[in-house]
């Protein structure tokens, strides 16, 4: 599945894909690699299957990514 991520006035900053990637330690982390080929990682994947924490440290990596506040994450449905 596809998704855009916008700015909080609209503006398309990156399209991509999330996906899940193993860490050098063996954890589990929810990342997101852009159509340019950037990935930018986000938190472990609790044991439970939990994207919570996970979910919040990417948005945190958005916005250190690119500065902004206010970001969404939106599925492009393809």
């Amino acid at each position: 599945m596809r998704f855009s991520v916008s700015s909080g006035s609209g503006q398309v900053l990156a399209t991509g894909q999330l996906f899940i990637q193993e860490d050098s330690d063996g954890d589990l982390r929810l990342s997101f690699r852009t159509d340019r080929g950037r990935i930018i990682e986000g938190g472990k994947i609790d044991a439970d299957g939990n994207l919570t924490s996970a979910s919040k440290d990417l948005f945190r990596q958005f916005f250190l990514t690119w500065g902004v506040m206010g970001i969404t994450l939106t599925s492009k449905g393809e």
